[in-house]
């Protein structure tokens, strides 16, 4: 047969044969699959975090606290993109406070500045520091933290007295512990916590080293123990995968809820607009790390993931499938394009801010009152967020999926509302 005959049947068997059609439980496959190895990083991660936990607990030094610094950080790197699969998801939901609460009232767990305050109408327990108190009544109830353990800080501590500032496990406890706080206002640098906080006998810093090397030892380990459990939920037969796949167009649903809460209230709004109208240092998702430019970029990252269906785990491999862009673009290419491109452009307002922080321009600095500079920055992020969140609605309706409502923000849809 010629090549030109060959070519002419091999285009009409082509045109003749039908296109894959992507299916939606392949979708969600995809979307269940990157869950697991998100989570699973984040335990990894976690893990390594504990280890350089137990190192400088045992043997203090300011190497050992480096190195516990550098291991929060890498931790985040995975954990921040798991949280698209907040809004949607109950399991996650109902879960996620034990792990990323924020803000919080850091005078519950140990020694501020004389500058933070004492307990207020709000939160008796502002500063109750339980580091410093072995004992301490709650609720009409006398409390024996003798001994810090997970089972005090999950059980006791964690939101007491019904206040959500009451945070007391989770990435941001050890942050506070690791740098404590940043008093620095908009000034340059993160918190100085000294090696010395955990240093025995006479070389310890603010007293109490073996309780604050207890506190920092059971909130690692609780940590840990939190991924693990959700690590199981996402396995092949576990309840959130299970519950994803029950019904599809409910599982779609879902993962454009997360999308859209995440960029619109939680993020753009209460996470970088906020903090544009107040001017306030402490409005940085971690603000004693200094670290809020990378929550920011990790979590515009997740959204775009979830979407184009990819995920690069943390020894480089790459776990993907069919997508929610798959999808889309079966039936409006033109839409999906559209999408793709704000979510570019999001991630390159997100790099800018990433990139300029990490030059010396760190994000508490952007916040300043009247640094225009700062504000550009923080508000390219922000309107990258809103744009996209335009088009995850044009995704839902282009996908025939009722009855979704994302998650709002006073700065956003009442700026007003903020002040009174």
């Amino acid at each position: 047969m010629k090549r030109s005959s060959l070519l002419t049947t091999v285009a009409l068997l082509t045109m003749a044969s039908p296109a894959f059609a992507i299916e939606k439980a392949d979708v969600l496959d995809t979307y269940a699959d990157i869950a697991a190895a998100k989570y699973g990083d984040s335990l990894i991660m976690a893990q390594r975090l504990q280890t350089a936990v137990n190192a400088l607990v045992a043997d203090p030094s300011p190497e050992n606290l480096t190195a516990a610094r550098k291991a929060w950080l890498e931790a985040r790197v995975p954990y921040q993109q798991t949280e698209v699969y907040r809004f949607g998801n109950a399991i996650v939901d109902d879960w996620e406070g034990k792990v990323n609460a924020w803000p919080l009232d850091e005078g519950l767990i140990d020694y501020v500045d004389a500058s933070y305050g004492g307990p207020s109408d709000e939160n008796e327990f502002a500063a109750l520091n339980v580091i410093a108190n072995a004992t301490f009544t709650l609720s009409g109830t006398e409390i024996d933290a003798t001994e810090i353990t997970p089972d005090l800080l999950e059980n006791t501590l964690q939101e007491a007295d019904g206040v959500e500032a009451n945070v007391a496990t989770g990435y941001h406890a050890i942050e506070f512990l690791l740098w404590g706080q940043d008093l620095n206002g908009h000034g340059t640098g993160a918190g100085q916590r000294p090696w010395t906080d955990y240093a025995l006998a006479n070389d310890c810093t603010n007293a109490n080293c073996d309780r604050r090397g207890e506190y920092l030892t059971a909130a690692t380990d609780l940590l840990v123990s939190d991924l693990e459990w959700m690590v199981a939920q996402w396995a092949d037969h576990g309840a959130a995968r299970a519950e994803v796949m029950t019904n599809k167009d409910a599982g779609l649903a879902a993962m454009l809820t997360g999308m859209g809460s995440l960029s619109y209230g939680e993020v753009a709004g209460e996470r970088m607009r906020l903090g544009v109208m107040l001017n306030d240092p402490e409005e940085e998702h971690s603000c004693f790390a200094d670290n809020t430019h990378n929550d920011h970029f990790y979590d515009g990252m997740g959204v775009q993931n979830i979407y184009l269906g990819e995920y690069i785990r943390v020894d480089g491999t790459l776990v993907s499938g069919p997508s929610l862009a798959d999808l889309v673009s079966e039936t409006d290419a033109a839409l999906d394009a559209e999408m793709q491109s704000k979510l570019s452009a999001t991630m390159m307002a997100l790099g800018r801010i990433k990139t300029t922080a990490e030059a010396g321009f760190a994000y508490d600095q952007m916040l300043e009152r009247g640094n225009e500079a700062g504000e550009a920055l923080i508000m390219g992020g922000v309107n990258g967020f809103i744009d996209q969140t335009r088009s995850i609605e044009r995704v839902v309706t282009s996908l025939g999926l009722d009855g979704i409502a994302f998650e709002g923000s006073d700065s956003l849809d009442d700026p007003e509302a903020v002040f009174q």
